[in-house]
Order: structure tokens, then C-alpha cells, then sequence
């Protein structure tokens, strides 16, 4: 992701909150946590981005316990988020000038 161009929101928050291993229904509320509630994630878009991210390698299905399936973040998925990391950073240190401007 990181060298096929930006990550969309939903990707990186997903990959964010995976730091810590976690099943679905986890991930939505340390989503809504991670962000104060700015982003809130359904379980449609959640469970097409797992399928997604674990088909690209970024998370692996650690446990299956019935129904439950907790994910963790692969080593290749902490360079990805790493990277986008950075990105953001530097949009957000180029934008400084616009505080020159106001």
C-alpha cells in the first residue's frame, strides 16, 4: 500500500487499531476510540477491508473461536501503516505555511 500510493481512512485506521490484536467487533470500538468518535465503521466496510488486508498480507487471522476471529498486524502491514504514517506527517509539516497565511 505504502509504495502503491495512499491509504484510504479506513485502511489505516483498521491497521492503527490492529496494533493490538482484536476480532471485529473489537476493532469498531477501538476505531470509534482511536479517533473520538470521528470515524464509526460498519461492519460491512470492516469485514471487506479484513478480507482485503489479509488477501494482501498486511493482517493474518491469528484465533478462530466460533464465530469470533481475531486478527493481528503483519510485519509487512506495520511497514505499510509505518509509511502512510510518515505521509500524512509530512502533508501536515508542508501545510505549516498555511499558518503564515491565516
Amino acid at each position: 500500500m505504502g509504495e502503491q500510493g495512499p491509504m484510504t481512512e479506513a485502511m489505516y485506521y483498521v491497521l492503527l487499531a490492529l496494533m493490538e490484536p482484536d476480532h471485529g467487533y473489537g476493532l469498531m470500538g477501538r476505531i470509534r476510540e482511536l479517533t473520538g468518535g470521528r470515524v464509526v465503521m460498519g461492519p460491512g466496510t470492516l469485514y471487506g477491508l479484513l478480507t482485503k488486508l489479509r488477501r494482501e498480507g498486511y493482517i493474518l487471522l491469528s484465533e478462530e473461536d466460533n464465530r469470533r476471529k481475531t486478527y493481528l498486524i503483519t510485519d509487512k502491514g506495520k511497514g505499510a501503516l509505518m509509511d502512510e504514517y510518515r505521509r500524512l506527517k509530512r502533508l501536515v509539516e508542508d501545510g505549516e505555511v498555511l499558518e503564515h497565511e491565516i
